[in-house]
């Protein structure tokens, strides 16, 4: 195995805050030498934590990962809003509190903001940020908004579906002005932060911005796990490439079948797998996709599929020829 082969594999890096996903792939690509390299989840420049890429032979199986739920923490600062839901922004609006007003907040435990939030946590809708990475017509929304190019933002940016699973208020912290609020978000792709924010704002009336944002999970991917683009350098620099991990964990999600000498050369040609030949699928409901093992290793992914009353087993993406 060469140099280049044993670097296969996916990279859980922490992104420092002010780099864009982008340049951390080129970070990858030249510190391992490697052409084939790309993120999963892209996060903006604003946020840190966990950003999984892909490496060489993994980035096949990059496709089947993109539904992945996630995890964020994020600090909200209430009394005040600016144009990019950030704190890197222009301040738009201000509405600090005042003494009398922290008090029955204060008094009340913040019922009005916990109620806010709980009315966030029931959206199926969202409207991405004009100041996001969201392609339009090829280029990321907030270079299209620093442009100037606000007609085109409003006619292209359109609601999406989101989930969120849970929101749940970590801590409340009064200011000198306004007060900072931690909360953690376990929500489906797509999802954005800093609106949660800043419609919690607009609810109550205060205004808010994100301050911090943090990735922390996606998927089967925890923070805990992940190295700085720092300590990436200086462990590829010893000769320790530990910080890769197999691609294998990124499929766990995906139900498995083994597979023997037959069916793997059919496979390997593309060949229909009739379900009678998958005794441990006989009976069973089907689930819409299936991680074919021969011997251990991954060498397709089939996708249940029938013909005049005959069921089986479609090649959807084959790894093996």
């Amino acid at each position: 195995m060469n140099d280049k082969e044993s670097h296969n594999g996916i990279i859980l890096l922490d992104k420092g805050i002010g780099l864009t996903s982008m340049s951390c792939d080129v970070a990858v690509r030249k510190t391992l030498s490697m052409r084939k390299v790309g993120h999963l989840g892209t996060l903006d420049p604003f946020a840190t934590g966990l950003l999984p890429i892909f490496v060489g032979d993994a980035l096949k199986i990059l496709r089947y990962c993109e539904d992945y739920d996630k995890r964020y923490v994020c600090t909200a600062r209430f009394g005040m809003a600016t144009d990019t839901l950030d704190k890197d922004g222009e301040v738009i609006f201000e509405n600090y509190p005042d003494k009398d007003t922290m008090a029955k907040l204060i008094e009340t435990d913040f019922r009005s903001v916990r109620e806010a939030f709980a009315e966030e946590e029931k959206i199926t809708e969202q409207m991405p940020p004009k100041y996001s990475a969201k392609k339009i017509n090829g280029r990321k929304a907030y270079e299209l908004a620093r442009a100037g190019k606000d007609d085109l933002l409003e006619e292209s940016l359109k609601p999406h579906h989101v989930k969120i699973h849970s929101i749940d208020i970590v801590s409340i912290t009064p200011q000198d002005k306004g007060f900072d609020l931690e909360f953690a978000v376990w929500c489906s792709k797509g999802t954005y932060i800093r609106t949660i924010a800043d419609e919690v704002g607009r609810k109550t009336g205060f205004g808010a911005t994100a301050m911090s944002l943090r990735r922390i999970t996606e998927g089967p991917f925890d923070i805990s796990s992940a190295v700085t683009e720092d300590r990436m350098k200086e462990m590829a620099n010893s000769g320790d490439f530990s910080f890769i991990i197999s691609s294998d964990k990124a499929l766990e999600h995906i139900p498995s079948i083994d597979v023997d000498d037959r069916t793997a050369d059919d496979i390997s040609h593309g060949r229909r797998v009739p379900l009678s030949r998958i005794k441990s699928l006989t009976g069973s409901a089907l689930a819409d996709r299936y991680r074919a093992l021969y011997a251990g290793k991954l060498i397709a992914m089939l996708v249940p599929a029938e013909d005049c009353g005959t069921k089986y087993l479609k090649c959807e993406r084959v790894f093996i020829s």
